[in-house]
């Protein structure tokens, strides 16, 4: 049995999901290995998100690649707190009632982002449906205090989907990031068993919405598999995508944290992803990722120049 509590604040972390049925977690296949963190620039990492009082979605959600991720210096921040109005099933991040916005995490982001000599910054957020504009403004300042203090760095940002809150998505894409992330993260049918607080149709409007406001800013979408899904439904999502304009897929391979999050129904195999991968890229996608260990923004950085590329070379070519 899993305790599912915060053992600094004894809080439970996910009391939503205290009363669930167990799913026993399932044993990794061979091919999903992770490396360990523990090097000195890892402890380096940690120490300067650490001073400046910062979340990260590495820690929050037990991302598999932070030992990787954290030995280059590419930490991903959450920002607007650590706990989450939403309660997806797949989600490691704490929910609950949110505390009220911090007015210095903007001006604290930035100074880790130059601290941490950031070439590529991903920013991200919990769920803030108890705001009226669901978080829209603070990321907004958030990317204004980063070209501020670091302004050769570039910056993707994984927002949430910003549900029934008028004209926040504008104001967010107003504020040009260079990338604009918005995960669907499965299909349609699994929606009420895996992101029940979220609408399909919703997420690929926001998509939609962002290339509307500036055609210019990359956007970006990403997916877990593993919760049952057939073949046709990512196919389809991935032409949903594609009708929004959407450059960059990545698919992963959903993890699951602990006996009370939604079953793992299949380990998806090395060949399929990469099955997926040349579908996608024959849709028409600039760039995919899609491997196990895929994440939204594991090489991020790496993958941004990859996109500018790829947008250049057919823009050639048209």
């Amino acid at each position: 049995m899993v305790t599912l509590l915060d053992t600094t604040t004894a809080r439970p972390r996910h009391p939503e999901k205290a009363h669930r049925p167990e799913n026993p977690v399932k044993k990794k296949p061979d091919w999903i290995r992770v490396r360990a963190g523990g090097s000195p620039v890892y402890e380096e990492t940690r120490k300067i998100v650490a001073e400046n009082n910062l979340v990260t979605v590495c820690q929050e959600a037990g991302c598999p690649n932070i030992g990787e991720c954290w030995s280059k210096k590419h930490a991903t921040m959450m920002i607007m707190g650590d706990t989450c109005t939403r309660a997806c099933a797949f989600c490691n991040v704490r929910t609950g009632m949110p505390q009220p916005l911090d007015v210095k995490e903007p001006e604290n982001v930035a100074n880790a982002v130059a601290k941490l000599g950031l070439n590529h910054v991903v920013i991200t957020s919990v769920d803030r449906d108890d705001l009226d504009d669901g978080g829209a403004r603070h990321f907004v300042e958030t990317i204004e205090a980063i070209r501020s203090a670091a302004p050769e760095t570039t910056i993707e940002i994984l927002t949430p989907d910003f549900l029934r809150k008028e004209g926040a998505i504008e104001m967010v894409a107003r504020a040009k990031p260079d990338v604009f992330n918005h995960n669907l993260e499965t299909v349609p049918s699994k929606y009420l068993t895996v992101r029940p607080g979220a609408r399909y149709f919703h997420s690929i409007r926001l998509l939609q919405i962002v290339k509307e406001v500036d055609p210019n800013i990359f956007t970006k979408s990403g997916i877990m598999v593993g919760f049952g899904e057939t073949r046709n439904e990512v196919l389809q999502l991935m032409d949903d995508l594609r009708a929004a304009d959407v450059d960059f897929l990545t698919i992963g391979q959903y993890l699951q944290p602990t006996s009370r999050h939604h079953e793992i129904v299949e380990f998806v195999t090395p060949d399929t992803f990469k099955s997926y991968e040349t579908t996608a890229f024959a849709k028409g996608f600039l760039m995919v990722s899609s491997t196990p260990l895929t994440r939204s923004s594991h090489h991020a950085g790496e993958d941004f120049a990859r996109l500018k590329t790829a947008r250049e070379a057919r823009n050639q070519g048209a």
